[in-house]
């Protein structure tokens, strides 16, 4: 089999994820290609088309996260819980749907040497579909608090009332071990530590481009450990494929294609 791949969002120009793709093939001696389709939030039906038509399986990014999902016929766990997918496969006519940010940050987290978020209280910016993810995989690990913040108020309140643990952030609260911001770079204001912070709590940004985001030179400047989101898109993107096509894809293996 010859494997159609891409990734799938708006913007997607920029997105490496056909790099790791085509990485994942070669490590597991597959077939096949991936490209970037930009797909629109209202355009998001085209999904359902264009699976089993022109591609394979799909990667899933902003802004179809969650419309994604609600084209599928079927979700893994994680996916059903949160309501997002950040991953389509093609499969006797259906579509199913996956969702592995949330393991692929802790896969980076481990990876980076840092500390486990089990025991542990974790600010979260934003409320997305990345966020959703992130928060549920974050529970399920063991954090004793997630402190969300949130433009949205409606999607912070779907995390908080979904999960014992999980609250609005306020003044101060409790001293952050970790942060992880999940708002998109063009959506962010001025960069401002999140109270809580010390200079032994961890922020860990998702973006990756650009590598040194002005949030994550913040909390350096602050004596803070921080990574940027180059590892948990390889881990991520590893999960992915191992759910594609049912074999082990080493994340660690993808780092050193993006890095």
């Amino acid at each position: 089999m010859t494997w159609r791949l891409g990734v799938a969002g708006d913007p997607v120009d920029h997105s490496l994820s056909p790099r790791l793709h085509e990485a994942g093939l070669a490590l597991c001696g597959l077939d096949g290609s991936s490209d970037r389709v930009t797909i629109a939030r209202a355009e998001a039906p085209r999904l359902r088309e264009l699976l089993g038509a022109r591609y394979d399986a799909l990667s899933v990014t902003m802004p179809l996260k969650e419309a994604a999902a609600a084209l599928c016929d079927e979700l893994d766990e994680a996916a059903s819980a949160t309501g997002v997918v950040n991953s389509l496969l093609a499969r006797d006519g259906r579509v199913l749907g996956a969702a592995t940010d949330g393991e692929g940050l802790l896969d980076a987290l481990r990876w980076s040497g840092l500390d486990a978020p089990s025991g542990a209280v974790v600010g979260v910016l934003g409320a997305g579909g990345a966020a959703r993810g992130i928060v549920h995989s974050l529970v399920a690990a063991g954090a004793r608090r997630v402190v969300v913040s949130g433009r949205t108020p409606a999607n912070v309140s779907r995390l908080v009332d979904r999960y014992p643990g999980v609250v609005v952030a306020a003044p101060g609260g409790d001293v952050l071990d970790l942060v992880v911001n999940t708002v998109p770079v063009t959506g962010r204001d001025a960069p401002e530590l999140e109270p809580g912070t010390t200079g032994s709590t961890v922020a860990v940004d998702i973006a990756y481009e650009p590598r040194m985001t002005p949030w994550r030179a913040r909390y350096e400047a602050a004596g803070c450990a921080s990574v940027n989101g180059l590892a948990m898109l390889a881990f991520q993107a590893a999960r992915q494929m191992s759910w594609w096509w049912d074999r082990d894809v080493d994340g660690a293996a993808l780092i050193e294609v993006v890095m």
